[in-house]
Formats: structure tokens, C-alpha cells, sequence
């Protein structure tokens, strides 16, 4: 990295400034257009995770509303995420008690957990 410019404090028309060399303004502006990217680049990824957290919140929704009317939730899915979060073993289809809503439901939830 390139070492810190010292500023050369003048009077100009009786106003404080700061004088650069050519070479130091260009460092700013370069360091500017730099920041510039990063700020666009940090928008974006704030808006899909906004976007991320709404789908999830329809997603959640989506499986409450179901879940009144679906005979195979006769119990809630158990939190049976193993302690390395990665799926759990038997698929919804070989357990009868349980249904895909209710995997996904335990998914969802797990998953919020790590975020917050």
C-alpha cells in the first residue's frame, strides 16, 4: 500500500484548502471509484438477502396455512437436525407420521436459528 499523503494545508482566497500533487489526486479519485464499487456491490447483496428473508417469510407462511389442513401432520416434525446441521437421515416418506411440511418447517427453522 502506498504511503499515506501529507497534506499541504493553504489559504485560498482567504479559504483553508489542501493542496495534492496530480499523482496524489489521482490516488483519490481512484480510491474513490474503488469505494464506489464496493458500496454498489454491498446494495446489491443487502437487497437479496432482503429478497432471501421475504422468501423465507412466504415460505413460512405458506407451510402454516397448509399445515391445518394436511392429515399427515399428525405431529410436528421433531428438531432432528443432527448437531453438524447437515439433513437428517430418513426422508419424510418413511416415517407416516410425518410429512414434507413439516421437514421443511424443521428446515426453515434451523436455519433461521444459525442466522440470528
Amino acid at each position: 500500500m502506498a504511503r499515506a499523503p501529507r497534506p499541504r494545508h493553504i489559504t485560498l482566497g482567504g479559504r483553508a484548502a489542501v493542496a495534492l500533487t496530480v499523482e496524489e489526486y489521482e490516488q483519490l479519485i481512484a480510491s474513490r471509484r474503488q469505494i464506489g464499487g464496493q458500496s454498489a456491490r454491498v446494495r446489491v447483496l443487502a437487497q437479496r438477502a432482503r429478497q432471501a428473508e421475504q422468501l423465507l417469510d412466504d415460505l413460512e407462511a405458506l407451510i402454516a396455512a397448509h399445515r391445518a389442513g394436511c392429515s399427515r401432520h399428525a405431529h410436528p416434525a421433531p428438531a432432528d437436525r443432527p448437531e453438524d446441521g447437515t439433513t437428517p437421515g430418513a426422508p419424510s416418506e418413511d416415517v407416516p407420521s410425518r410429512c414434507l411440511c413439516g421437514d421443511v418447517e424443521s428446515l426453515l427453522r434451523t436455519h433461521r436459528d444459525t442466522v440470528s
